[in-house]
């Protein structure tokens, strides 16, 4: 594997500009998130409430997404997310105005998150779908690769920062932070060379899309089983919003510089394990379960570390098996659904791996408060390895023909 085959994509320059805004952004998003779950522990001192807060922020995105899906598959990709892009940012102003004037009350967090969710039921259908209009087809796996190393940059770098803010200056700040942040994304979207983007043919409006698309999915084994996969896990693996603040201060006896250190850790194993998979090609469903066992095996490790230090070492584990699970499940929906269904194919994504956590947020909250995070940890652990058997098992009975094991054409290493 080369250097040039790991950020083949970047080549694009429309997604290396795009990859540029949203280095910037995507920080600001990681630094709102670390301070929004330290707020509510604030307000609250309970895991639970973190559970319902999450709740409340992607509630609507379990109701709401597959109509962003049908809206993605409809609209200019681009446009769409100019105006949520523009809105999220509208929030976290709101946010952050509220905390430094000392005005902010946990039914407000509530009401603001239940907005973010709103928006993030547009905007994640769009965004996913959108990758694969910036580069060529054989690209699309290594830019959604580089997409989650993003993301986990940027998870390493931001909580680092909103520790320090919140230590200095106070939460209100990060979240006024963030708000600037979402310009540089907007600029990357207004300044594109659209005349070279590869749009999805849209679908005309038209009664009965949002049936059309489940109907779809559920005859393609190749983007159910992937779909029922990223449900399991995302319900009951993917809470560390609910679970690591409680780690943190209830486990490690630490203020916002501890949770700031696991989460960082967690996003700096996530760019290793994101480097690691960017130059490879292969998805489908035995990879995926391949994927989601290790996953499990690297939180079941974190969940037992003794000491701070250990759970460190073990926390990067897992955020390194956590992009290697995601990369593979995202880039086997993106390769495997019909251009003219994949923004509701995305919508669907959206809704097991993000949508999720209305149901898993409070169960897994309750179990941190109940029994202990170790044991939520332990839940998330074995919720990867039993999605790791089933993928196994639906892929052994599949009909050859329908088995999902392609690989992405390789990008050429010279």
């Amino acid at each position: 594997m080369s250097l040039r085959g790991t950020f083949a994509a970047l080549g694009e320059p429309n997604y290396r500009r795009y990859f540029a805004g949203q280095a910037v952004s995507l920080a600001g998003t990681w630094m709102q998130a670390v301070a929004q779950s330290w707020l509510v522990l604030q307000l609250t001192h309970s895991g639970t409430w973190l559970g319902l807060v999450a709740a409340a922020q992607f509630l609507p995105v379990l109701l709401f997404a597959p109509y962003g899906g049908v809206l993605a598959d409809r609209v200019d990709k681009r446009r769409m997310l100019m105006a949520t892009q523009a809105a999220f940012g509208v929030q976290a102003v709101a946010l952050g105005l509220l905390t430094v004037t000392g005005a902010v009350r946990l039914w407000m967090v509530v009401v603001l998150a239940l907005l973010f969710g709103l928006t993030s039921a547009a905007d994640n259908p769009a965004r996913q779908a959108f990758a694969s209009e910036m580069v060529p087809p054989h690209q699309v796996r290594n830019a959604v690769t580089l997409n989650s190393i993003l993301v986990n940059s940027a998870r390493a770098v931001g909580p680092a920062v909103a520790g320090i803010l919140i230590g200095t200056v106070g939460t209100g700040i990060c979240f006024l932070v963030n708000a600037t942040t979402y310009a540089a994304v907007l600029g990357a979207l207004a300044t594109m060379d659209t005349s070279a983007l590869r749009p999805a043919p849209q679908a005309a409006r038209a009664p009965g899309q949002l049936r059309e698309g489940l109907r779809y999915v559920r005859a393609t084994p190749g983007l159910l089983v992937p779909l029922m996969m990223l449900l399991i896990v995302g319900m009951l693996a993917y809470e560390f919003a609910v679970v690591l603040p409680v780690l943190a201060h209830g486990t490690f006896h630490g203020g916002p510089g501890t949770f700031a250190l696991i989460v960082s850790a967690m996003g700096a194993g996530a760019v290793a394990g994101g480097l690691l998979t960017a130059g490879r090609s292969a998805t489908g469903v035995a990879p995926l379960s391949r994927a989601a066992l290790v996953f499990g095996i690297a939180i079941a490790v974190a969940a037992a570390a003794p000491t701070l230090a250990l759970e460190v070492v073990a926390i990067a584990a897992v955020g390194a098996a956590s992009i290697m699970f995601l990369a593979t499940g995202n880039s086997t929906l993106q390769l495997e659904s019909d251009p003219r269904f994949r923004g509701r194919v995305m919508a669907l994504w959206s809704v097991a791996f993000l949508g999720s956590t209305p149901l898993g947020g409070p169960v897994i909250g309750a179990i941190a408060d109940w029994a202990g995070p170790r044991v939520a940890l332990g839940v998330g652990a074995a919720a990867c390895i039993g999605a790791g058997a089933l993928g196994a098992v639906a892929c052994r009975r599949m009909p050859r023909r329908g088995r999902p094991a392609l690989a992405a054409p390789a990008v050429a290493s010279r």
